[in-house]
C-alpha cells in the first residue's frame, strides 16, 4: 500500500506541482488549501506524513501543527519561505520533525520523507498488549513509573499513555540505548533524523526540549534527560 501524504499548501500552483512530484514519488497524495480543509482530512484519512506551509490565510501552519499533534504522530516537514531562526524553532516546538526552505529541490524532499518513513511507528492511542514484556526500559521508578516500551512502540507513565511525536519517540530510543553516556548532537543528527542527514543541531536542541516536557516532573530542572555542557546530552535513568 502507498504511503498516504498530506499536503497543506494554498498556493494552487505550488501545491499541483508537489502533489504531481510526490505521486511521481509513489506517495498516494490528499492535499489542501487551507488549515480546515487539512485538519478534516487528516481525521478522514489518517496520513502517514504531513507537508505544511506556514504561512495561510486563516488558519496558519504552526496553529494547524499544534492542532493535529495531540492525536497523530505523523511525521511533519514544514515548507516555508520563512528561514528566520525564530521561524524556525517556532515551528519545531509546535510539534514539526523538520523544516525544508523553500525554493527546495525535489529530491531533497523526498529524501527527508524517506528517512522519516523509516523510523519505527509509534502508538498513538491508550490501548498497550500485555504480551510485550521484552525490550523496557523503566526511566523513573520514582515518579509512574515512566518505561520506554520499544516492543509496543510506546512511552507510559503508570497506566497513561505519553504521546511522543515519532521523532521524539525515536530520539528517546537513542538515549535510551545509550542510557548514561553523552551522546553529541551531530551523532543524534545522524541516528535520528537518518545517517548523513545535512540539517542544522539547533533541530536536535528544540526536540530535547520538547521530549523533556513530557518526561520530566520538572522540566525546567531536568534530572532524567540532562544536558552535558559542550558534548551534548545523557539519559540518567532512576
Amino acid at each position: 500500500m502507498s504511503p498516504r501524504l498530506l499536503l497543506l499548501e494554498d498556493d494552487d500552483g505550488i501545491r499541483t506541482a508537489l502533489r504531481l512530484s510526490m505521486e511521481d514519488e509513489g506517495y498516494e497524495v490528499v492535499d489542501a488549501a487551507d488549515a480546515e480543509t487539512a485538519l478534516a482530512a487528516v481525521q478522514e484519512s489518517a496520513p502517514d506524513l504531513m507537508l505544511v506551509d506556514l504561512m495561510l490565510g486563516g488558519m496558519d501552519g504552526f496553529s494547524f501543527i499544534r492542532s493535529v499533534r495531540p492525536t497523530s504522530s505523523a511525521p511533519i516537514i514544514v515548507l516555508s519561505a520563512r528561514s528566520d531562526t525564530h521561524d524556525i524553532v517556532a515551528a519545531l516546538e509546535a510539534g514539526a520533525d523538520d523544516y525544508v526552505t523553500k525554493p527546495f529541490e525535489v529530491k531533497e524532499l523526498s529524501a527527508r520523507l524517506r528517512a522519516l518513513r523509516r523510523r519505527p511507528p509509534v502508538a498513538v492511542g491508550p490501548d498497550t498488549d500485555a504480551a510485550h514484556t521484552s525490550h523496557q526500559l523503566v526511566l523513573d521508578r520514582e515518579n509512574g513509573p515512566l518505561v520506554l516500551d520499544e516492543a509496543a512502540g510506546l512511552v507510559r507513565r503508570g497506566d497513561r499513555h505519553v504521546h511522543l511525536t515519532v521523532t521524539e519517540y525515536r530520539l528517546l530510543c537513542e538515549l535510551g540505548a545509550a542510557s548514561g553516556r553523552v551522546l553529541s548532537r551531530r551523532a543524534l543528527l545522524e541516528s535520528v533524523w537518518d545517517r548523513g542527514y545535512f540539517g542544522d543541531e539547533r533541530i536536535v536542541d528544540v526536540h530535547v526540549r520538547r521530549l523533556r516536557t513530557k518526561i520530566e516532573s520538572d522540566p525546567g530542572t531536568p534530572t532524567l534527560l540532562v544536558t552535558v555542557r559542550g558534548l551534548g546530552y545523557r539519559l540518567d535513568p532512576r
